[in-house]
């Protein structure tokens, strides 16, 4: 019996899969993706698609844009209808019809005639009408984008393209009009695995929602910049709109994960595994400064928690732990013939809490496996940045934060 290649296997054994299909035109010549999962989402996808659709023909002729329309069977009435109008309105752009039927009005008429005057290639999968809902106990952002991406994987993977690219975008993120190309010249040396398009929350008109975002947003900067003063290979932000990578590194990590939250974190650790994240600064794109309480965290949460008073000042990591951090790094890049017991002695001497957090973490036991048999320095490397991960790195950071290190203000984290 023939082996089935490894994107075969992927395909059969770990996408998304049936039921859902994707809906579009043509699929001849298509060199990269951009997948948009989008929830209840009517009044800022057609925005989004819009300023996608600014973006020169040469770069749109070869772009298809993957829309999964999403939501669980218990979605609220006013949701499941919102979705309906979306994938109708979809349909009709995709047909070239007319929107006289919908009565769009103001910005959603305006951003509909832009995207019909435009050579967009766009695309939807139906993952809201009865009996395609994504799964109550695993659906969510994640399930959307796997849904997606995993598509654009499918199309893709006999491109004769390269780079053939799989971007990740949001329904409410507004990007530039040199966004597809921008991002594909960045790919272009073959050199890159994976990159993140640098950001900038879109700016509310109301004050204290514009005081809350820009708040959040240095916060985030915060967290990279600290990571990047450690040396830390996990230096980067963890946007789901800003990702974007190659068939080869999604299928080499087998694909976006499934999380209700925080997919892109997780999705992007592993990708920072399989080779460097590199940062575009190129081009751009807006995410949307908008309060949501459908996930436990992100902007949406953090500018509504800073609102609503349960967490007005956003305090900031302590910079002695990214000094810890910078220090422990540094240790274990000069260290990897010493034992154990004598590293952590030395983890000791930059901090106790360091030490503390190491021995509950079961370095005693992992470092030895880690070594192995193993004397190259660069692989011996990369084996303990895959141990002490991006995950592993916040948890250091979390728990040194709880026992020894508290949240200060802005001015005392950045002075």
């Amino acid at each position: 019996m023939k082996k089935a290649s490894l994107p075969d296997d992927y395909l059969n054994h770990y996408a998304a899969g049936a039921p859902w299909t994707l809906k579009a035109g043509n699929l001849e010549n298509i060199g990269q993706v951009v997948v948009i999962p989008a929830y209840a989402e009517k009044e800022h996808l057609f925005a989004t698609l819009a300023s996608v659709a600014a973006n020169p023909d040469s770069s749109l002729e070869k772009t298809l844009i993957i829309c999964v329309i999403n939501n669980k069977a218990e979605a609220t009435d006013a949701d499941k209808e919102n979705n309906a109008q979306t994938i109708a309105l979809l349909n009709a752009l995709i047909h070239k019809n007319t929107f006289k039927n919908f009565a769009p009005a103001g910005d959603l008429d305006r951003s509909l005639s832009c995207i019909a005057k435009r050579p967009i290639r766009l695309g939807f999968v139906d993952a809201s009408s009865p009996g395609l809902e994504i799964p109550s106990r695993t659906g969510g952002v994640g399930m959307a984008r796997k849904i997606g991406m995993d598509t654009a994987f499918s199309l893709l993977r006999n491109s004769g393209d390269r780079p053939r690219l799989i971007f990740s975008l949001d329904a409410d993120t507004l990007v530039q009009p040199d966004y597809l190309s921008s991002v594909r010249q960045a790919f272009s040396s073959g050199k890159i695995g994976t990159g993140v398009v640098a950001y900038e929350h879109q700016m509310p008109a109301d004050e204290t929602m514009r005081r809350a975002i820009c708040r959040y947003e240095i916060f985030l900067r915060f967290w990279v910049l600290g990571l990047q003063f450690a040396r830390s290979p996990y230096a980067f932000h963890s946007i789901g709109s800003t990702m974007v990578t190659t068939t080869d590194l999604y299928l080499a990590v087998r694909g976006m994960n499934r999380r209700e939250a925080g997919e892109d974190f997780y999705f992007l650790n592993k990708l920072a595994k399989a080779g460097s994240i590199h940062r575009i600064h190129e081009t751009r794109v807006y995410p949307s400064a908008r309060i949501s309480t459908r996930v436990p965290f992100g902007t949406g949460a953090a500018v509504a928690k800073m609102l609503s008073g349960a967490s007005p000042d956003l305090c900031f990591y302590d910079p002695r732990i990214f000094m810890i951090l910078k220090d422990w790094i540094a240790l274990m890049m000069q260290s990897f013939h010493l034992s154990e017991n004598r590293i952590l002695s030395q983890a000791r001497e930059i901090d106790p809490g360091l030490a503390d957090f190491l021995a509950a973490r079961g370095f005693l036991s992992v470092w030895p496996k880690i070594r192995g048999n193993l004397n190259d320095q660069k692989t011996l490397e990369r084996q303990f940045h895959a141990w002490f991960d991006g995950f592993e790195t916040l948890k250091l950071v979390n728990y040194l934060t709880k026992e020894f290190y508290p949240r200060v203000n802005l001015f005392c984290a950045v002075q």
